[in-house]
């Protein structure tokens, strides 16, 4: 299962044998952790030095599903004692109100387990999101501390079978009978069943129920949420319940997964979670926002904390497998050189530094980016009454752009450092097999990653303006006529910076312009405004041609629409890379830093060679000065790998795996 062989060890030169061969430079490790762990550093070295690491960590031998999730649940009802989730509420709700250091504290937990991660971001993150942000006081009084402490375990019944991502317009109904004063919840169909709901299907006893809201008149008010028991205190399911197991998945084994179908169950109207919408005992509602589609969005809006959470997971999950797989590179030997008598470490081949070093420098970038994510979180959950809706707005776009990266680099990242370590990575033991399963999931579950892309690439051809009014094709195609790209810089929190930097590049016919950064953040800007632009041209002109057949119009230029997404975040990303370089002190964390940054955006340049070709961005010369270069930065940076993942700080008891950490015994064979 190795990917080497005897005619690439004959390309070794002295120089590459020497690499990884001393030992990590720790202060300089320790400088880096700090600029990667944030503005809540705190919480990340409280929670490293915990003294029982157990808590978090995966079962030490394998277990069968239902000996898994009851192990999940004994995690989970232990982790109550943390303080993870009442740092998430307001401090009106009990909580403390650090919302940056909730969402930080559940990140760590993908270092460990991560059914625990995903089974206590439904329970705290999603049931207790929902009580907490479309509630009102009756509701935070009555359920909120059973959420916090267990004795309420919780589901959140969004997603069904027959709509998916299309929250909109799910079917199951909750109609209000005025004779009684109750809500009937109802799944008129099989398409209304709720599936893949975490927690259903063995512990959930409450659902957070979104249905479509409909007074005695029969008009429907558009999607909200009611609470709905699913079981008794016995365990047993009430009476209109239907609760399924969706058994066996891919990954996180110890979620207990489930369908839930609803046969006229009746609550009381105080179930209605009435933040954003009420009903009167006579059947009247009233709202504070008198639009459907923005009521809606608002709505939705403020759960966005658990699209935050699984990038920051996701993040924590493949930073754990590229440690794994560096430290391995950095013992394990295989094939010698030409006239040399001691075999190379994997790390010393050009091939396998070009896998691990540029996946450890996106790795830098996301994390950087993630914190800037969860800062903006934290100001907007912060707000006293209501955010900005504007400011709202670029929260959500952003954080489904992050979340689309940060889960995308998880399920490639760690199949590359399954690969990376041979045979031994497809041992159990050795957790990379485990890792790659239970992430494989996040590209699609909090937000299908198609679908986020497109939102990131509809707000960015809005600035924000106007999605919540109307996300119809038809009203972007005519936002999309009035666009222009000049001013996609102004929102982002490092403008000042990237301009001054974009000033400073070297003529694109300079030698070695690839390398001077402004040269570099200009060619990634200039990719983005191109893309956006040529959006908005394609919707415009064929409007004008077509002004009857919005949805096909739109259809048709939807992969044009990724494609400007993913160059928006791969600005973003250098972006946080260019201000944390910015803010370094002269001296060798600064230098290192440099050459990560510098790393990162060659090598996203270099993945996207053919764009900037075809479109006379780069000659021919400089696409292969590209290239050189980044065989080079992988050169230079690979004396320095074990000291870039020692700056995950992420304890050798987390990582487990001694089969990938620890040196093989003299004259064993991998």
């Amino acid at each position: 299962m190795d990917d080497l062989n005897p005619d690439e060890a004959s390309t070794m030169t002295a120089e590459t044998t020497a690499a990884q061969t001393a030992e990590p430079e720790t202060d300089l490790a320790a400088e880096l952790s700090r600029i990667l762990d944030g503005r809540w550093g705190d919480v990340r070295r409280r929670l490293r030095a915990h003294d029982d690491v157990s808590r978090f960590a995966p079962p030490t031998k394998p277990l069968s599903m239902e000996e898994h999730r009851s192990f999940t649940t004994r995690q989970l009802l232990a982790l109550t004692d943390e303080d993870f989730a009442s740092a998430g509420l307001a401090k009106g709700m009990g909580g403390t109100g650090d919302f940056g250091a909730s969402v930080t504290a559940f990140e760590m937990l993908g270092h460990g387990d991560l059914s625990l991660l995903v089974k206590a971001g439904v329970q705290f993150g999603l049931f207790g999101g929902a009580l907490a942000n479309l509630g009102t006081q009756r509701h935070h009084t009555a359920y909120v501390p059973g959420m916090l402490d267990g004795s309420l375990l919780g589901c959140f019944a969004m997603t069904e079978t027959g709509h998916g991502s299309n929250v909109q317009h799910l079917e199951t109904t909750a109609t209000h009978d005025p004779s009684t004063d109750e809500l009937v919840i109802h799944s008129p169909s099989p398409g209304a069943q709720k599936n893949y709901i975490g927690n259903a299907a063995r512990d959930g006893r409450m659902a957070a129920v979104f249905a479509q809201l409909v007074t005695a008149d029969g008009e429907s008010h558009g999607v909200h949420c009611v609470l709905v028991p699913i079981r008794d205190s016995s365990g047993r399911p009430v009476d209109g319940v239907t609760i399924g197991d969706c058994g066996a998945k891919g990954g996180l084994p110890g979620v207990d997964n489930g369908t839930l179908e609803f046969d006229t169950v009746r609550v009381p109207r105080w179930n209605l979670l009435n933040r954003y919408g009420d009903i009167s005992p006579d059947g009247t509602y009233t709202s504070p926002i008198d639009n459907t589609s923005r009521r809606f969005f608002t709505m939705l809006g403020t759960l966005v904390r658990g699209r935050v959470s699984v990038a920051g997971g996701a993040g924590a999950a493949t930073r754990s497998a590229l440690t794994l797989a560096t430290r391995y590179a950095l013992h394990r030997r295989q094939f010698a050189a030409p006239g040399g008598s001691e075999e190379l470490t994997l790390m010393s081949y050009r091939a396998h530094q070009r896998k691990l070093l540029p996946a450890i420098a996106r790795s830098y970038a996301l994390m950087l980016a993630q914190n800037d994510l969860v800062a903006m979180m934290h100001e907007v959950a912060g707000h006293e009454g209501d955010a900005p809706e504007e400011r709202q707005r670029e929260l959500e776009a952003r954080a489904a752009g992050i979340k689309a990266a940060a889960t995308r680099h998880a399920t490639d990242a760690i199949q590359m450092c399954r690969e990376a370590c041979g045979g031994a990575g497809y041992m159990a033991d050795n957790r990379l097999t485990a890792l790659k399963a239970d992430t494989d999931v996040f590209t699609t579950f909090e937000g299908d990653n198609t679908v986020l892309l497109q939102l990131v690439a509809k707000g960015l051809l809005t600035e924000f303006q106007e999605t919540f009014e109307d996300n119809s094709p038809l009203a972007m195609i005519a936002f999309a006529s009035r666009f222009t790209a000049s001013s996609i810089l102004e929102k982002t929190p490092a403008a000042g910076l990237i301009s001054k930097l974009m000033s400073r590049a070297p003529s694109s016919d300079e030698d070695g312009a690839e390398r001077h950064r402004g040269r570099q953040v200009a060619l990634f800007v200039d990719r983005e405004k191109h893309l956006l632009e040529g959006v908005a041209l394609r919707l415009s002109k064929a409007a004008k041609a077509e002004p009857a057949d919005a949805f096909r119009i739109f259809n048709n230029a939807q992969d044009h629409l990724l494609a400007a997404a993913e160059a928006h975040i791969d600005r973003v990303l250098l972006e946080a890379l260019c201000a944390a370089v910015e803010d370094c002190e002269e001296g060798a964390t600064k230098e290192l830093l440099d050459d990560v940054t510098d790393l990162f955006a060659l090598s996203t340049i270099e993945s996207h060679r053919g764009w900037y070709l075809e479109h006379g961005r780069l000659t021919p010369v400089h696409s292969k000065a590209v290239i050189h270069d980044v065989g080079v930065l992988c050169k230079d940076l690979a004396p320095h790998a074990r000291t870039l993942v020692d700056a995950f700080a992420i304890p050798d008891a987390w990582l487990g795996a001694p089969g990938l950490l620890d040196p093989l015994p003299t004259g064993t064979d991998a």
